[in-house]
């Protein structure tokens, strides 16, 4: 728009955020990279004025974007083109479409993402571990889950494994893997490499299977691949993941805790984790444990680390013998 003049994306963003005021500016704060802060903040203070004009031009450019990326989420590129037009207009739905797509990235297996599981499963299953290990890369974590869990037991730690060690795809293999399964969004594949996969995508994946299958990846893992295992192994279950378990589930726990290994695991910890343990504990043990966190002064990370680790065994520990039982997304946590 012309009011925007030649304002670059910094600007425009610092613009947004001085309308937005203060209190929304600092809630988007909290998801940007430091020196993104430092650069708005920067632009911030250097903005003497700002006229009505470019405030509104700035805010509808942004709420157009918005609109866009939401469409296209919700159906692709041309789907959202249509929307826009209808509700922006011919002429501001193609600068939006214009200015996107020369940097938004279309997500590979889009058409996949949308696809019923079951369906999926029946669509894959014959494929190699390593092109499934690629699809599953991008689906979201209960959608890989339920594709994971029906695999066979003999193809389900290898997938796993691929998906772990899985760094960067070629997009040119990325593109031949489109072509079999849908070679309307080979065209949309972003041309840079794409960095997939890895152990915190196993982790999400193996987080929302049901517990069998988990157990059966996880013990075949550590006999194929037992630093791989120990990795996954230690990113699967955090101590702040206390929170997924019930009152009785964390006085079970709480009974094999050493109370000192439980104040130095606390100070790191955060408020609701530290109500959701005091809870559980007697009155007068959250005293006395209150008052040795405060007698011990600043602890080490460290420590605080190797505390919680020590928490987190005993959960897991406590789980595999089936006197607790985790909240989690395959379903297990049902009781009959």
């Amino acid at each position: 728009m012309s009011e925007l003049g030649d304002l670059n994306g910094t600007q425009k963003a610092a613009i947004l955020l001085i309308s937005l005021g203060p209190e929304r500016s600092a809630g988007i704060f909290k998801h940007l990279k430091e020196e993104e802060i430092e650069d708005l903040t920067l632009e911030i203070a250097n903005t003497r004025s700002v006229t009505p004009q470019v405030k509104e031009a700035v805010i509808e450019e942004f709420y157009g974007v918005c609109l866009a990326q939401q469409y296209i989420a919700e159906g692709g590129i041309g789907y959202a083109k249509e929307l826009l037009e209808k509700s922006l207009g011919s002429e501001r739905a193609l600068d939006v479409i214009g200015r996107l797509t020369a940097s938004l990235q279309v997500k590979p297996f889009e058409f996949v993402r949308k696809t019923d599981a079951s369906q999926l499963i029946n669509f894959i299953q014959d494929e190699h571990p390593q092109t499934i290990a690629l699809i599953l890369s991008y689906l979201a974590p209960n959608q890989a889950a339920m594709i994971i869990s029906a695999l066979p037991p003999d193809r389900q730690a290898d997938v796993a494994k691929r998906i772990a060690v899985m760094d960067r795809t070629s997009p040119d293999v990325i593109k031949e893997v489109e072509k079999v399964l849908e070679s309307k969004l080979a065209s949309l594949v972003n041309q840079d490499y794409t960095i997939i996969g890895g152990v915190d995508s196993v982790v999400e994946i193996l987080n929302s299977v049901d517990r069998g299958t988990e157990k059966h990846i996880m013990e075949s893992l550590e006999i194929e691949e037992p630093e791989l295992a120990d990795e996954i192994r230690k990113k699967m279950f955090v101590f702040e993941d206390v929170l997924l378990l019930d009152d009785k589930s964390i006085q079970r726990v709480l009974r094999d805790v050493d109370n000192n290994d439980l104040g130095i695991a606390l100070k790191g910890a955060n408020e609701q984790v530290q109500n959701a343990i005091f809870g559980n504990l007697s009155k007068r043990l959250a005293v006395m444990i209150k008052e040795d966190m405060e007698f011990m002064g600043p602890v080490r990370m460290k420590d605080v680390e190797e505390a919680q680790q020590k928490i987190v065994n005993i959960i897991r520990k406590l789980e595999d013998a089936g006197e607790i039982i985790i909240s989690r997304g395959g379903g297990d946590e049902i009781v009959v």
